[in-house]
C-alpha cells in the first residue's frame, strides 16, 4: 500500500500506533466501542482514550468516560482541531496539548546501516526486551540520548526519542533515530509511525518524515499541565 493510501486511512494508522506505543511502554490496552484505550500505568495510572475524527455522539461518550477521573486523557487525531476544541468545551474538557502531530515515513528512505558516533566520549548500546528495541547513547555513566521502537506487522513505531538537556544540538536525536531504524530493519518493515512534539517535528521532517494529522489531548483536569509529557 502506498504512503498516501495509508495516510487516507488514519483510523487504521491510529490502531497500529496505539498497539506499538503501548507495547513500547508496557501498557495494557482495551477497546471502548470502536476505539482503542491504553492504561498509562507508569504515569497517570489511568486510561487514555484515542479516536480519529469521532462523530459528535462518539465524542460525547468518550468525553463522559474521560471526565469521570481528572487524570484520564482523551486524545483525538484530526485535521479539524477547532471542531473538537469546541466540542470539548461543551463537554467540560480542557485542551492539555495541541502541539503534537502524527508523522509517517516510508522506511525505504531510511538508512538501514548501524550509525557511528564521531565523539569518542559517547557510546551506543542497543538491546531488545519483550520485542521492544532500545537504543541508548551514554557518556560514561550518564545517559545522553535514548529511544525505543516496536514493530507491528510491517510498521515500526518509534517512541520516547529523548536527548538529555546537557547533550542537545549534537545530532544525537538523528543518531538515535538512525540506530533504531537499523534495529527495525531486522524485521520486514515498510513504514514508520510516531507522535511528534514541536521540537521533534523539525527533526523528523529533516529525516524525511511527513505529517499525517494534528493530535489534540483533552482532560477534565484544570491544572493546565501538558499531559503529553512522559
Amino acid at each position: 500500500m502506498s504512503l498516501d493510501a495509508m495516510v487516507e486511512d488514519t483510523a487504521h494508522l491510529l490502531e497500529i500506533w496505539v498497539t506499538g506505543w503501548a507495547a513500547c511502554r508496557g501498557y495494557g490496552i482495551r477497546r471502548v466501542g470502536r476505539f482503542p484505550a491504553a492504561l498509562r500505568a507508569d504515569t497517570t495510572g489511568e486510561w487514555e482514550y484515542f479516536a480519529h475524527d469521532p462523530s459528535d455522539a462518539e465524542f460525547a461518550a468518550l468525553a463522559v468516560a474521560t471526565a469521570e477521573v481528572p487524570a484520564r486523557i482523551l486524545t483525538i487525531l484530526t485535521n479539524d482541531a477547532a471542531r473538537y476544541t469546541s466540542l470539548a468545551r461543551q463537554q467540560g474538557l480542557n485542551v492539555t496539548s495541541a502541539s503534537q502531530t502524527m508523522m509517517i515515513v516510508d522506511m525505504e528512505t531510511q538508512d538501514s546501516e548501524d550509525p557511528w558516533l564521531s565523539d569518542d566520549d559517547l557510546a551506543l548500546v542497543s538491546s531488545i526486551a519483550n520485542g521492544v528495541h532500545h537504543a541508548v547513547v551514554s557518556a560514561g555513566e550518564e545517559v545522553a540520548a535514548s529511544g525505543r521502537v516496536f514493530v507491528v506487522g510491517q510498521t515500526a513505531i518509534f517512541d520516547k526519542i529523548v536527548t538529555e538537556p546537557g547533550f542537545k544540538r549534537r545530532g544525537l536525536g538523528s543518531f538515535i533515530m538512525r540506530a533504531l531504524a537499523a534495529q527495525a530493519f531486522e524485521h520486514d518493515v515498510e513504514t514508520g509511525l510516531l507522535l511528534a512534539s514541536l521540537d521533534g517535528q523539525k527533526l523528523y521532517s529533516h529525516l524525511g518524515w511527513r505529517t499525517v494529522c494534528q493530535v489534540l489531548m483533552l482532560s477534565a483536569s484544570d491544572e493546565g499541565s501538558d499531559l503529553s509529557v512522559g
